[in-house]
């Protein structure tokens, strides 16, 4: 599978296009789209490159990485896909919307699909794993397609750092540990696509990611 990044204005964030070549099908990962010509951009994506999206899924349920959640499932009619103990942080987006003195009109949101360890996520021919990863928030997980070497991480996991545990839910222990055990078992050559910023590998936060020293 391809993965495509798309780079939004709402604290950087990642959004990311998963890409099966093979039959054309996609999910789109935590959207950040905030106004209308980003809206654009991804619409513009999907429609020019002939892409069918089946997949609306979420790392967690901070706004960031959640604002264009509803335009998406409206647009392309697909299932918002989440891990359940992240369900309280959607159900109060507006109260982060607030908190982070976000101007933007949000609604609520409800999973329509919960997301347990150790599924598969089917795009066309290829698939992602699911590993939870708790610690930054506590239903964020991480996408691992075994396949393609390459592991969508969230904000769990970034170049040279770890996600912030300040923020409600957040344990600073917790997310040690979620990396520890269950991403830094991944092959080495595995590429880290972070929530925010540049990609990495796991071998790379392995030797040298200050947190883990």
């Amino acid at each position: 599978m391809r993965i495509v990044k798309f780079e939004f204005s709402l604290f950087g964030i990642n959004t990311y296009v998963v890409v099966d070549t093979a039959t054309r099908d996609c999910a789109i990962i935590d959207p950040g789209m905030i106004n209308e010509e980003e809206r654009s951009a991804m619409a513009n994506f999907i429609a020019n490159n002939n892409l069918h999206v089946v997949h609306l899924i979420n790392t967690h349920l901070h706004i960031d990485h959640a604002i264009g959640n509803n335009w998406v499932r409206d647009k392309y009619n697909v299932d918002l896909m989440a891990n359940m103990a992240d369900e309280p942080l959607g159900e109060r987006i507006k109260e982060q919307a607030t908190m982070f003195g976000i101007p933007a009109e949000v609604k609520g949101l409800k999973i329509d699909t919960y997301l347990q360890p150790g599924d598969k996520i089917k795009i066309g021919e290829g698939s992602l794993d699911v590993i939870h990863v708790p610690g930054h928030s506590p239903g964020s997980i991480a996408l691992y397609d075994a396949t393609d070497g390459f592991l969508i991480s969230g904000d769990a996991l970034f170049a040279g750092s770890i996600g912030r545990t300040d923020l409600p839910g957040g344990s600073s222990s917790q997310l040690l540990q979620s990396i520890r055990e269950k991403l830094f078992v991944l092959p080495e050559e595995t590429i880290v696509y972070p929530g925010h910023g540049s990609p990495t590998t796991i071998g790379r936060e392995i030797r040298s990611n200050p947190f883990f020293k």
